[in-house]
């Protein structure tokens, strides 16, 4: 096969032009900082990195259900917890009201005008709010979890509210007023039983007995929204293990991407001089090889 000049010409200057592209594309990520800037670059590495991607987006959505379920729990716990404390001066007063040889009867309606006040307190905090939700609601259309004159349960029980922390796993951040408190269909609830308190202090004629009934009553639903705080924080310091997985697993994730998308400097910057060495030689070695006048031949 003859070799023309023309082709000896058009075979180095594609060399030339390959061994430029390659310069430029090794220019081009110095310059950018990313190994990938079309999916041509690299089909494999730009299915890792859109899935990469995609992991991140889930795990920072997890990261803002668990923020958005710790502060539930964390609203719950001390909801509870003041209406503990609220119960327990509930009970103090009860026991007061139950010593009949000290207690007159203005003292005792003394008594029952604070103990109806404390009820009152007691159904504000159950009627706590989170972004406009009842706490102890659960998924309901209402703004309240209770009717603040009779106490009536308001809300709903049998879908609970939970929020995605993972992939596998769902953490439940509420609690029922029926779980808390107690239902009135199957006996009396917390408000009930502090009217009763009140009623029987005021001198309703049940006497000393009803209060003692009054007080086990009451010990039986401190002892449940005593339950009910454990739970709730057991459920919050999962939330924070949840959030702490997920903090990690977003390092991990940032780490992977950049090993897919981000280039290896000093490497990078290496390759590129000896692409520039490699390239002006090969320039020279073509300029020398070719002979585009006669003149040449004759030196």
């Amino acid at each position: 096969m003859r070799i023309t000049q023309r082709a000896v010409a058009l075979t180095s200057l594609q060399g030339l032009n390959r061994n430029l592209d390659a310069f430029g594309k090794l220019q081009q990520q110095l310059t950018s900082g990313r190994l990938l800037s079309a999916p041509s670059d690299s089909p494999t590495g730009t299915n890792r990195a859109m899935q990469t991607r995609s992991d991140q987006e889930a795990t920072s959505q997890f990261v803002r259900n668990i923020a958005d379920g710790k502060s539930w729990l964390d609203q719950t716990d001390a909801t509870l917890q003041q209406m503990m404390d609220v119960t327990r001066r509930v009970r103090d007063l009860a026991v007061q009201g139950s010593n009949t040889g000290a207690m007159s009867d203005t003292a005792g309606k003394a008594l029952a005008a604070e103990v109806s006040s404390l009820r009152e307190s007691l159904l504000g905090l159950a009627n706590t709010t989170v972004a406009g939700r009842p706490l102890f609601g659960g998924i309901t259309a209402g703004a309240q979890a209770y009717h603040p004159d009779t106490g009536a349960y308001l809300g709903t029980t049998d879908t609970p509210v939970a929020r995605r922390v993972s992939t596998t796993e769902e953490v439940r951040i509420d609690i029922s007023g029926v779980e808390a408190f107690g239902s009135q269909t199957a006996g009396a609830d917390l408000f009930a039983i502090v009217d009763d308190i009140a009623t029987h202090l005021e001198g309703g004629g049940a006497g000393p007995d009803a209060l003692a009934a009054d007080l086990a009553a009451l010990d039986e639903r401190m002892s449940a929204m005593m339950f009910a705080v454990a739970d709730v924080g057991a459920r919050s310091a999962r939330m924070e293990r949840e959030g702490d997985i997920a903090l990690d697993q977003g390092i991990v994730l940032e780490t992977r991407l950049a090993e897919v998308e981000n280039i290896d400097l000093p490497n990078t910057i290496m390759r590129l001089q000896m692409q520039q060495t490699g390239y002006e030689a090969a320039l020279a070695a073509t300029a020398k090889a070719l002979s585009p006048t006669l003149l040449d031949y004759l030196r």
